[in-house]
């Protein structure tokens, strides 16, 4: 299974009203990776640690958390292409200090041209190529819009959180080992799927020192700065994506990215055991997914069954099961379909699909398919926390690894693949193995539905977690089991992090596990009847804990990951 980049950002903000400061400078050029760091004043843990460094500077400049978190995601577009991103979309949640609940939507929409089978051959076969690869691939980019809908919650101005992000994109950075093997194995990729060579693609390896310059990226960042919202939706941007589109048989219009807007959602808050849990709304599937699992196991003795026993996995497999049964009959853009939100996280809903739980056997997903209602990866995460008690968690996506691959040609900038999303055809599995039916389907100008589950737990009415991660579909059964490790099993976060994960997405039948998971486990699920698959490794979790207003910000071992804090 392929993996998507999620990148989770999570920023609590600050709405005081402090003297602006100077930003410390920041080294592109020597940098180290830090995993854990504890502190009051403010965390900013992301999947790169030049992008959680300005996060931080911004923070000591007197800006609060979402302006730690426009910054943030500015800087991973540049220094994190293949997932950080300003051709993607994406989803904000928010727990200010004065208590307000932020929902912001920014996902990608399906441009004006498409229709619900274009992405079916002559004989009525689902070719995926064109969903996944290449310029057909790519919905209108949101993340842009997004940054600029959320800076009414800022508070420096917009061209102090783009600059850090244009000298790095103009004086270029240093990359990292892993970052160095990402772009030579993306080359045949890049190749491929652009009518312009982009500055990814260079005729020997890249290593570990290489620095990377965007000149391209860094003009387009400054046409931002200078023009706002407009500067990327309209004018010379908008121009070279149309042409972009026209040289390899896209669909973006003009049009189609003049009218995109971002919206700003009602959250989705519900308790758990003393606990209020915010999370995205649809079309996040995590809105529907991450509540249904919660409430499926809270009147379970799961502290009782231990952290990863076979009583406990074994249950959370088949929560996880049902919850994607759900997912694939039911959910999608409820601005176009009528998703029955209430029913399914309601207490009897939940009480009726756990009625064929069997605690000594393995379910079949043949037999266990979505609930009865009558009518009625590439990816990043950061999360944020700041001094005055504001969180912001963030999960921002161009689907697969570097999206549709396309940079578009003088802009510098990578499009998604976020129409392989959408359900191409009834049953027939997206890049992550995910199936969905009508609620799904391409509609023009809908936005498909996401996996993405960026979350902030509250305790007491303070932020006590702010969570959230890449990886595809395994997003929400990751911030599920994270939730679990911390509320359930008393774990540090660290250990909520970096622990082992599973997942079970109902289609296909398996429990997938990564290469650390207890080989006994694994050999007891198989003897209950569960398919074992190896996934390798699962999400890239950023979690933040705050406990008596000090953080303690952890940045997940799977990647480059970094915590900064002070």
């Amino acid at each position: 299974m392929k993996i998507r980049f999620i990148i989770p950002v999570i920023i609590l903000a600050t709405t005081n009203c402090l003297a602006q400061k100077s930003a410390p400078k920041i080294d592109p050029y020597n940098y180290s990776i830090e995993k854990r760091v504890t502190g009051r004043n403010g965390a900013v843990v992301t999947a790169h640690p030049l992008a959680s460094k300005v996060g931080i500077a911004i923070l000591k400049k007197g800006g609060n958390a979402i302006d730690a978190a426009i910054a943030t995601q500015l800087a991973l577009a540049v220094v994190y292409p293949g997932a950080g991103n300003i051709g993607g979309g994406g989803f904000l949640v928010a727990r200010l200090a004065n208590g307000k609940n932020i929902n912001i939507d920014f996902r990608e929409k399906a441009p004006g041209k498409s229709y619900r089978d274009m992405y079916l051959d002559s004989t009525g076969a689902a070719n995926v190529l064109l969903s996944q690869n290449g310029h057909l691939a790519a919905g209108v980019p949101g993340t842009v819009a997004g940054l600029f809908a959320a800076h009414k919650h800022a508070r420096l101005p917009f061209k102090d959180l783009i600059q850090p992000a244009i000298e790095l994109a103009d004086k270029g950075f240093v990359i990292t080992a892993s970052e160095a093997g990402s772009l030579n194995s993306a080359r045949p990729y890049f190749k491929k799927t652009n009518t312009v060579v982009p500055v990814f693609v260079k005729n020997d390896n890249w290593k570990a020192g290489d620095t990377l310059i965007q000149k391209d990226l860094a003009k387009t960042l400054m046409r931002i700065r200078d023009k706002g919202k407009k500067g990327f939706y309209e004018g010379e941007t908008a121009n070279l994506i149309v042409k972009e589109m026209a040289r390899g048989k896209g669909i973006i219009s003009l049009a189609d990215l003049k009218n995109y807007d971002a919206k700003f959602r009602e959250p989705v808050v519900f308790n758990y055991k003393g606990y209020v849990i915010l999370t995205m709304a649809l079309p996040s599937s995590g809105g529907i997914l991450l509540p249904q699992m919660m409430k499926m196991v809270e009147d379970k003795p799961l502290r009782e069954y231990g952290f990863q026993t076979l009583r406990s996995v074994q249950l959370m497999a088949e929560v996880e099961r049902r919850a994607y049964a759900d997912r694939a009959k039911f959910l999608g853009d409820p601005d176009f379909y009528k998703v029955p939100v209430k029913t399914l996280i309601s207490a009897a809903y939940i009480k009726e699909r756990m009625k064929d739980y069997d605690s000594t056997k393995a379910g079949t997903s043949k037999e266990i398919n979505g609930g009865i209602i009558p009518e009625s990866e590439e990816t990043t995460h950061l999360s944020i926390f700041d001094k005055d008690g504001n969180a912001v968690a963030v999960t921002t996506t161009l689907n697969g690894g570097y999206g549709s691959g396309t940079v578009v040609g003088g802009a510098g900038f990578l499009l998604n693949n976020e129409m392989d999303d959408f359900s191409v055809k009834p049953g027939v599995p997206n890049m992550y193995g995910a199936v969905g039916g009508d609620a799904n389907a391409v509609v023009p100008g809908k936005r498909m539905l996401s996996s993405m589950t960026p979350t902030i737990v509250l305790k007491n009415n303070k932020p006590f977690l702010v969570v959230g991660t890449p990886g595809g579909t395994t997003i929400t059964t990751s911030v599920f089991q994270s939730l679990i490790n911390v509320l359930e099993f008393d774990m540090s976060a660290s250990d909520a992090v970096n622990k082992p994960k599973f997942h079970h997405q109902w289609l296909p039948d398996t429990i997938y596990i990564e290469s650390d998971f207890p080989s006994g486990l694994a050999a007891e699920l198989k003897k209950l009847g569960y398919k074992i698959t190896n996934y390798g490794r699962i999400g890239r979790t950023e979690l933040i804990k705050i406990v008596d207003g000090t953080f303690d910000a952890v940045a997940d071992k799977r990647g480059d990951d970094h915590a900064e804090g002070y």
